[in-house]
């Protein structure tokens, strides 16, 4: 590995800041997400959220409250020797719509702090510009990124942070998991459909706008501060065929190219000839202009991040028992075990997924999200014996280390998710914890909201101080 290996944790503003009226802070996407089974539909952008019952919970406008406990958190953090630390700005909290001529100094005060506290412990920011966030009135004006007004409220916003943390921040992603908004549109980027549309048309010309902006973003934090790195950011994990014949193969083909998609763009800077013609087959047409595409070859990302969690199978017999896997449908893999949320294990999968990327861009990699999410008990001694949890972290990172050491990947650094317990982005369950530090408060937001150190957190910590020399 790297000397300079950037090892740490990952979290999002959306599932554990909290604070959501604190200090002007305008109303976001998360605040309108549900608990319970009208949750996915409002994800998928096919309930309105207005139509939601009164009573409703929304778990994410209160996270874990990292808005009131950061310091203590930051603390934690450094003391599991923490080299980085990749988190979100809430959009919302520094331009309330999205709209204001000036932006609310508070929420620019909070993150200066945030940003302080890390840099006082020798920890590097990993910011997220916009992670699953939007502020809920561009969503209500302008219907989100079908809109190319959003891209000029999205550059004002980049402007503003580059400017005030060009000093503080050397690492930018522009959009989380951004081929998200392909399964989740609404959670992804505030995409709700109409009656009549066209859903698959609505969400490329929505990945259009966000790709330029993306794009955009990049030259503008080059010319703030040519020192700055830009990355894209991917849910990645590799798509197995269920078997050799060859109509399983062309369909794994098939679904990659759907994650690809957005990277090739990002990282090429050119839409690949595969989308075109998938526009030309379903009728749709993206407006993208000659300017647009000017921007698009002329500002490609520095990095590429991603997150892997599990790898995928797919079979186009019709055959066979289907298996979970974060928000993608999957055959059930025979030769995998799968997590208690019905995700498959696969660090085997992890080193070809990071192998294929590498192949397909000749960047560097960043992981950026990687984790088991599972039940945790508490014990009477006030620990979790997360051993699953290890067992999954230290197979994944030997399959990293291979891919680095033995295949020449070039990964510039590693941050699992939730390295703290939070709320699930999929689920809105507290009850799904990735973290490595516990967190007292259940699916109802119920409990006295202690930081407690998981046995996870003490070999994370080892792991870290030997540069993974030993796991």
């Amino acid at each position: 590995m790297r000397k300079d290996f950037l090892w740490g944790g990952a979290t999002a503003a959306n599932q554990c800041e909290g604070g959501w009226q604190a200090d002007g802070r305008g109303m976001a996407i998360v605040d309108v997400l549900p608990q319970g089974e009208n949750r996915l539909p409002v994800m998928q952008g096919v309930m309105d959220y207005r139509t939601l019952p009164e009573g409703t919970r929304y778990p994410g406008r209160d996270g874990i409250d990292l808005y009131g406990h950061y310091k203590q958190d930051i603390a934690l953090f450094a003391e599991m020797g923490f080299r980085c630390y990749r988190f979100s700005f809430s959009w919302s909290r520094i331009f309330p719509t999205g709209e204001e001529a000036q932006p609310n100094e508070a929420g620019l005060k909070f993150y200066e702090d945030f940003i302080d506290e890390l840099l006082r412990y020798g920890i590097e920011p990993i910011v997220t510009i916009c992670h699953f966030d939007l502020p809920l009135h561009l969503v209500e004006k302008y219907g989100s990124w079908r809109s190319r007004a959003v891209i000029d409220a999205y550059l004002r916003y980049c402007e503003v942070i580059f400017r005030r943390f060009r000093n503080k921040v050397r690492y930018w992603i522009t959009f989380n998991e951004i081929n998200m908004l392909m399964h989740l549109p609404f959670m992804g980027a505030g995409i709700r459909f109409e009656a009549g549309e066209n859903p698959l048309a609505v969400k490329y010309q929505a990945a259009h706008h966000e790709l330029v902006a993306s794009a955009l973003a990049t030259k503008l934090a080059h010319e703030i501060n040519p020192d700055c790195q830009v990355g894209c950011m991917i849910a990645a994990g590799s798509v197995y065929p269920y078997s050799c014949r060859p109509e399983d193969v062309w369909e794994s083909m098939q679904k990659d190219r759907e994650a690809y998609f957005f990277i090739d763009v990002q990282a090429r800077g050119a839409y690949p000839n595969y989308a075109k013609k998938l526009w030309e087959r379903e009728g749709i047409t993206v407006d993208v202009t000659e300017e647009d595409e000017r921007i698009l070859k002329a500002n490609t990302a520095d990095f590429i991040a991603l997150s892997y969690y599990n790898s995928r199978c797919v079979r186009t017999d019709g055959q066979g028992e289907a298996s979970g896997g974060n928000v993608f449908a999957s055959a059930k893999n025979p030769y995998l075990t799968c997590s208690q949320w019905g995700w498959p294990i696969d660090p085997m999968g992890f080193r070809i997924t990071l192998n294929a990327l590498y192949d397909r861009y000749e960047k560097p990699l960043f992981v950026v999200e990687n984790g088991l999410g599972a039940v945790d008990v508490l014990t009477p001694e006030r620990t979790v014996e997360d051993d699953y949890r290890i067992d999954y972290l230290r197979t994944h990172i030997q399959a990293m280390m291979q891919a680095a050491d033995e295949d020449g990947v070039d990964i510039m650094g590693y941050t699992p998710w939730g390295c703290i317990d939070l709320v699930s982005a999929t689920t809105g369950e507290m009850s799904k914890r990735y973290g490595m530090i516990y967190v007292d408060q259940d699916n109802d937001g119920h409990g006295t909201g202690e930081r407690i150190r998981k046995k996870s957190f003490y070999w994370y910590r080892d792991v870290i101080a030997n540069n993974g020399e030993n796991l």
